[in-house]
């Protein structure tokens, strides 16, 4: 594959800057090896995992890779110091977090020697998470899945936006799952992209196959923004969905969309495979997404197919007379 070399490769010491990323009830320690050992950047994501589980993924991706790879720290949950802790004791040199003010523990990070990349939905936070010091942002449209911004940017406008905003290095999320997305992204300022949905249907992430297949399935318009009361979230529309929006539809509050959700709703549908009562989080970009594919050859893909429209004659400027 053809050498590359930018502010994102650099930064992470990794061959192609592309960044799985580090999503609920999926990216594990096997997901996050084989997209590091492919040359990209593996993620671990903390959000459903306790402690002790949480480390246990992380010795098992240092046993299966000598590549860097990252954790992904949600910032809104608790024990959040004690994760920190334990990370930095199993010497993870890449945090990504989100979900929370970066201010919070970027310092902190950066003074363990860690690489704190931040994840935005606007230029406002992107300018916040620049200021604490973050080394990195991502920059995620609401055409991605799982929790979003309350901005509903797309990403589209999002990318400019925030390349305007600040200098720092800059990952594009949000509705990008193939090489001409990622270039697409690059022309809007972006220096490397962030995917999720695209490695939920790999063999290697830890979700059901029963999620994988849906995910597959999809079409244009079978996700949706929903609990926007709460913290908007994207979903596959199945018999959850349609409770929930139901229940908007009736102006239900949000405590009683809270009572609606309940617990573990989540991990029923995309880690037990409960395909109608669980809360499916994909983004819209699954309608582009045809087949599960190992997390290796879906690095190599998208950079070949990069590569490809980066060299297409239609791509090319041209001189107009």
């Amino acid at each position: 594959m053809t050498a590359f070399s930018n502010r994102i490769t650099k930064l992470f010491g990794i061959e192609y800057p592309i960044v799985q990323a580090g999503m609920i009830w999926t990216s594990g320690w096997r997901l996050a090896s084989a997209v590091s050992n492919a040359g990209g950047l593996g993620l671990i994501g903390a959000g459903s995992m306790s402690l002790e589980t949480l480390q246990e993924h992380i010795q098992k991706c240092k046993a299966a890779t000598e590549k860097p790879f990252g954790v992904n720290l949600p910032l809104m949950y608790h024990g959040v110091e004690k994760q920190i802790e334990m990370i930095e004791q199993e010497g993870v040199k890449i945090i990504f977090t989100s979900a929370g003010n970066p201010a919070t523990f970027t310092n902190v990070l950066k003074q363990k020697g860690i690489t704190v990349v931040h994840v935005v939905g606007s230029s406002k936070f992107a300018k916040k998470a620049e200021a604490a010091g973050c080394d990195a942002i991502v920059a995620e449209g609401f055409e991605a899945g799982g929790h979003n911004a309350r901005e509903e940017t797309s990403s589209m406008v999002l990318i400019p936006a925030v390349r305007e905003a600040v200098q720092i290095p800059l990952l594009a999320a949000g509705g990008i799952v193939n090489g001409r997305q990622m270039i697409a992204s690059m022309v809007l300022g972006a220096e490397g992209v962030q995917m999720g949905s695209r490695f939920v249907a790999s063999w290697e992430a830890s979700s059901h196959l029963l999620f994988k297949e849906s995910v597959v399935s999809a079409g244009e318009g079978d996700t949706k923004l929903s609990m926007k009361k709460l913290i908007p979230v994207r979903l596959l529309k199945n018999a959850f969905f349609d409770k929930i929006q139901q229940a908007e539809e009736q102006g239900a509050s949000a405590d009683e969309l809270k009572e609606l959700l309940g617990k573990g709703r989540a991990k029923l549908g995309m880690f037990d495979g409960q395909l109608e009562e669980g809360e499916l989080e994909i983004g819209q970009a699954s309608a582009l997404i045809h087949e599960i594919l190992p997390a290796g050859e879906i690095v190599k893909e998208v950079w070949k197919e990069f590569l490809e429209a980066l060299s297409n004659p239609l791509y090319q400027p041209k001189t107009v007379l």
